[in-house]
This record gives structure tokens, C-alpha cells and sequence, in this order.
């Protein structure tokens, strides 16, 4: 799929969890930009590109890619990550308007888990409990990363599991 330079900024924006507000504080500019940036109504300037590449963690090269990068990919292990420098991110933003983000380096997860520490439910939401963290522990030790786990609850939940 072909992507153009608005929709992957707007793609590498909510990969990492960020609001355009957030994004326009960031850069100095206007969230009405950003806006503009992602619905390919105009373009950021071009001394503003190496700030927006650093802060979404790709290369100035990745912007301009118009091939879109899997979601999750098995990484062979020759190419496989450092695993006590990965991160697990959990996001969470509830019907209410509740905004979670959690970032845990995956030693840490792995840690956790041999102790017995489980993920704490949302009030009123049993969407986290349903995500078993052992499977998603076992997976990325054989390779995996990128987006794990996507649910939307009837109510309005919404969680992703990252791994980076």
C-alpha cells in the first residue's frame, strides 16, 4: 500500500501514542498544521523534517517511503533486537477520556511475570485482563515486535500492545 507523507506522519503520530496537539507544542507550530500535514493539505517545512523524524524514532528516509512498514514483523534472528532494550508499550484510552501510556523495558515485564505481577484492570473495563503478557513475553523472545494486541471494547476502550 502507498502511503503519502500526510498519512504516514499521521500513522507514526499514533504509533507513538501522540495527540496533533501534542505534536505541534513539541515542533512549535500550530495544531491546525500538523492537521494540515497529515490530510496532505500542505507540508511541514523542511528544517522541521529531522526534528519530526527523531521525535517518531525513523529516518528522514522513512518519512518519504511511500511503502507502508508491517505493523508486526518476525524479525530472523540474525536481525533480532538486544531483548533487555526493547520496551513494552501498553496504550489505553478509555471511553471516558482516560489516557494511559505505559513503557517497560522488557526485562522487567519478564521479571514481573516470574514474580506473579499481573496487569491492574481498568475501573469498569476488563479489557487488559484479557491480555495474557506470558504469550506476549514468549512471542517476542522468538522474534516478534511491532503491534502485538489491538482490542476495542463495546464500550469505547481502546488498547494496543507495542513492542519496540
Amino acid at each position: 500500500m502507498e502511503l503519502t507523507l500526510g498519512k504516514k506522519l499521521a500513522e507514526l503520530r499514533r504509533a507513538k501514542g501522540m495527540t496533533q496537539d501534542e505534536v505541534a507544542e513539541r515542533l512549535g507550530v500550530s495544531p491546525q498544521a500538523v492537521s494540515k500535514w497529515e490530510t496532505d493539505t500542505s507540508c511541514p517545512d523542511i528544517m522541521l523534517l529531522p526534528a519530526l523524524a527523531e521525535m517518531y524514532g525513523v529516518t528522514i528516509d522513512k518519512l518519504f517511503s511511500r511503502q507502508s512498514q508491517a505493523e508486526t514483523m518476525v524479525l530472523p534472528p540474525e536481525e533480532r533486537r538486544d531483548f533487555d532494550k526493547m520496551l513494552l508499550r501498553i496504550y489505553v484510552d478509555s471511553e471516558k477520556g482516560d489516557r494511559v501510556r505505559v513503557n517497560l523495558p522488557m526485562p522487567l515485564v519478564k521479571v514481573g511475570l516470574e514474580i506473579g505481577l499481573k496487569i491492574p484492570d481498568m475501573e469498569g473495563s476488563d479489557v487488559l485482563s484479557k491480555i495474557d503478557i506470558g504469550q506476549i513475553l514468549e512471542l517476542v523472545e522468538r522474534g516478534l515486535i511491532g503491534k502485538l494486541v489491538e482490542v476495542e471494547s463495546a464500550s469505547g476502550d481502546r488498547v494496543e500492545v507495542v513492542v519496540e
